[in-house]
């Protein structure tokens, strides 16, 4: 059975990451600075990258990455036969540190990066014989600039364009991103929603904790449910019916509570949106406006399921990050019993490829 991974990412640390960091340094040195203190990351608009202590707070360096023997994602090489040991033809990657752009304001810096970030990505993709598909960035905070990027991303091959879960300068369902929306569904690019901690963007449990563990653990999954709620409930999917957004890295577990808790306000209260939803919200996972990822040992995946059906549900192995479970990702989801070989074969690579146009 053939395995599309849905959610993969490129380590920043790689030859190729360092070189692109490099470029950014000598492109704005009034922005982009090295740390001086020891840490490693760098500074932007004089904060730092990624932001490792104090509210919000990031992974702390040296710890996301897997330390499992014979990894190499630092490497295009490593890559691929890391993606070969899982038992993935096709993996498709996120960024590390091309989410930075997502939160510099700076204009010409924010949307410079994003493009330097994409051009970079889909030429590591390009060398990978077909098998790497990239996700570019979008710099949503900058509509008419974004629009641009999204044509960029279409003609460099780039399969996706990454948004944040709450962009600095509205929700997702703000009309200012009407044109970034307009454009996605003209160059048939979708969208994926990725949050990331320390990065300085607005994210749940930001005011709460300064722990990077409790952060992870708040900030993904209620995240996604906010932006389910800005883009159902928003009528996002009204304005724009071919538009096609996926929320990665929450797992799928919360998907029926939160559709079922949506349904219930879109019954009773719904008219209180003004110009939002015009159709129950299960309707936008059936008519493929919504996809989720999942995680291959997820327990109550069955259950979602059966209650929802599979047509939504992306496998994603977050390759190489400390939480993936490579390189047993993808076995765990080949011999549960608990799913059919119709579900399985849509979870592990035809919703994917559905999605991505793969």
């Amino acid at each position: 059975m053939k395995v599309v991974d849905a959610d993969a990412h490129v380590a920043a640390r790689s030859d190729e990451g360092v070189e692109l960091i490099n470029t950014a340094l000598t492109t704005w040195p009034d922005l982009f600075r090295r740390r001086t203190d020891g840490v490693p990351g760098i500074m932007i608009e004089g904060r730092p990258y990624p932001q490792v202590e104090g509210p919000g707070a990031g992974c702390p360096p040296g710890h996301g990455l897997l330390k499992v023997d014979g990894i190499d994602p630092l490497h295009l090489d490593g890559v691929l036969a890391d993606a070969s040991r899982d038992g993935i033809e096709d993996m498709v990657l996120f960024p590390g540190l091309g989410h930075f752009a997502l939160s510099i304001e700076d204009r010409s810096a924010s949307v410079g990066l994003a493009r330097l970030y994409n051009e970079w990505l889909a030429a590591f993709c390009a060398r990978s014989g077909g098998r790497l598909h990239g996700v570019g960035v979008l710099p949503v905070d900058f509509p008419d600039d974004a629009v641009a990027v999204v044509v960029q991303a279409r003609e460099l091959g780039l399969v996706a364009g990454l948004v944040p879960p709450a962009p600095r300068t509205g929700n997702l369902d703000s009309s200012r991103f009407d044109p970034v929306y307009r454009a996605a569904v003209k160059a048939d690019l979708p969208l994926v929603v990725h949050g990331g901690p320390g990065i300085h963007l607005a994210k749940v449990g930001y005011d709460r904790f300064t722990n990077y563990v409790q952060v992870h653990s708040v900030s993904f999954p209620f995240e996604q449910m906010l932006a389910m709620t800005s883009l159902v409930s928003g009528g996002v999917f009204e304005r724009h019916p071919q538009l096609r957004v996926a929320l990665m890295e929450a797992g799928v577990g919360w998907v029926p509570y939160f559709v079922e808790r949506l349904t219930e306000h879109y019954e009773l209260r719904g008219s209180w949106v003004p110009d939002g939803w015009q159709r129950p919200p299960v309707e936008y996972l059936r008519r493929g406006n919504l996809f989720v990822s999942c995680e291959p040992e997820e327990s109550l995946l069955p259950a979602v399921v059966e209650h929802l059906g599979a047509d939504f549900i992306m496998f994603a192995s977050d390759y190489p990050h400390w939480d993936s479970a490579w390189p047993n990702s993808t076995k765990q989801l080949r011999t549960r019993t608990d799913l059919s070989d119709l579900d399985r074969e849509k979870i592990l690579a035809g919703n994917a490829r559905r999605f991505y146009r793969l």
